[in-house]
């Protein structure tokens, strides 16, 4: 033990130097953190700036491993879209066949308790995936939105691919086979996909603190023996910001969990998969929130006004540049107190030029040093003149190279 401890802090070290590796004149890295990362007991982990995407903290990000009930958010992913885009509607009744009941599910699995004659939207249905983590629950969902089980794996797998998620594959869609597989890199990246495009899924499904099923509404029966079970991630109400995701587990991948939370619109995913027990992995979440919260920080700097690039020999002398990326980025939370950006652009630049090569360079500063550089991209297609702009262009360029004379 005394070995594998020793060998976590040389890997936190090696972390915080290949963070700060590689940087001219004496720059420290704008995302080098105060604090060494917590030592974990996940088999894989990922911290993820949900902005941003910018990866913060990894520990075998690409290992792979059986998602378990995680497999659920993506069932519920493929809801809210086909809720957002109209195809159904959260308040459709769902048909109840029997291989939705509560009965007819694998041994010791999780349950919303379907059963038949009952009456349920799909609202309710989501609920019981976030919060009960229902597989009764996760298979009714599915069959509403598709035809079939194998159709709607089919579209978890098409949805996948489509995001990039090189590691990921399902064979059903509650999490209880081990044959379904991700990664936690993979998971982190659809989590930001999943909370930027639904996020109001947390206030209304992921931090639920509880549900009861089944009520009056559900079985037309007076006494209709409500179970209530509260929300299978206890972070919710021990990390303040904490609105989601969501906690799975099968024998095969141990203890996984998805985190999100938010504090002064700064949000952080956190995803641990095969932690040995649920101890581990609720200290470990809580210890990798505590320190991302503490170490960085999300800026989203004001626009600024970007120069017309000059170009030479062209039908026109001026071009519009635009930012390749977006301003927002993350940063350790000891930089950028006040910021600067400058413009830097290329100088004797020719037409013809396509729309989005590189004519120069938005650089953000603060009291430290240099914070990110971003390309300033032509926003059209500059094109050549004709043969006497040329000539002319090309006789004012040679004399301001020779004798510094500005034509501008």
């Amino acid at each position: 033990m005394k070995k594998l401890v020793n060998l976590r802090v040389i890997g936190a070290i090696l972390f915080l130097f290949f963070l700060n590796h590689g940087l001219a004149d004496g720059q420290t890295n704008p995302l080098l953190p105060t604090e060494a990362p917590p030592v974990i007991s996940a088999r894989s982990a990922v911290v993820m700036d949900a902005e941003t995407g910018t990866i913060l903290f990894s520990h075998n990000p690409a290992q792979v491993i059986a998602p378990a009930s995680l497999t659920k958010l993506m069932t519920s992913y493929l809801c809210l879209r086909a809720i957002q885009t109209r195809k159904v509607s959260a308040d459709d009744v769902v048909k109840l066949p029997p291989e939705t009941w509560a009965e007819n599910q694998p041994p010791r699995s999780s349950l919303m308790f379907l059963g038949r004659n009952q009456t349920v939207t799909l609202g309710e249905l989501l609920l019981g995936m976030a919060v009960s983590s229902g597989n009764d629950a996760a298979v009714a969902s599915a069959l509403h939105i598709a035809p079939g089980l194998e159709a709607f794996i089919a579209m978890m797998n098409a949805e996948a691919g489509r995001l990039l998620l090189a590691s990921t594959r399902f064979v059903e869609p509650a999490g209880v086979s081990p044959e379904n597989t991700t990664s936690a890199i993979d998971l982190a990246r659809f989590c930001r996909v999943y909370v930027n495009e639904h996020p109001d899924s947390l206030a209304l499904l992921h931090s639920r603190p509880s549900l009861a099923y089944p009520l009056v509404a559900n079985t037309g029966n007076e006494l209709p023996r409500t179970i209530l079970q509260y929300n299978r991630n206890t972070l919710l109400s021990r990390f303040s910001g904490m609105d989601g995701l969501k906690t799975g587990y099968i024998p095969e991948s141990g203890y996984n969990i998805a985190l999100t939370a938010i504090r002064e619109e700064n949000r952080f995913i956190v995803i641990l998969l095969g932690s040995p027990n649920e101890d581990s992995r609720d200290r470990d979440g809580l210890a990798l929130l505590e320190w991302v919260f503490s170490n960085y920080k999300t800026l989203r700097p004001n626009a600024i006004p970007i120069p017309a690039l000059r170009i030479w020999g062209g039908k026109e002398r001026y071009a519009d540049l635009i930012p390749a990326e977006d301003l927002v980025f993350t940063v350790s939370s000891s930089r950028a107190g006040v910021l600067q950006m400058d413009t830097e652009l290329f100088s004797y630049l020719k037409a013809p030029l396509a729309a989005g090569e590189q004519g120069g360079v938005l650089k953000i500063s603060d009291g430290m040093g240099e914070l990110r550089r971003i390309p300033l991209l032509l926003e059209n297609e500059a094109v050549r003149g004709n043969f006497f702009q040329v000539l002319i262009e090309n006789i004012k360029m040679f004399i301001q190279k020779k004798f510094g004379k500005s034509f501008e």
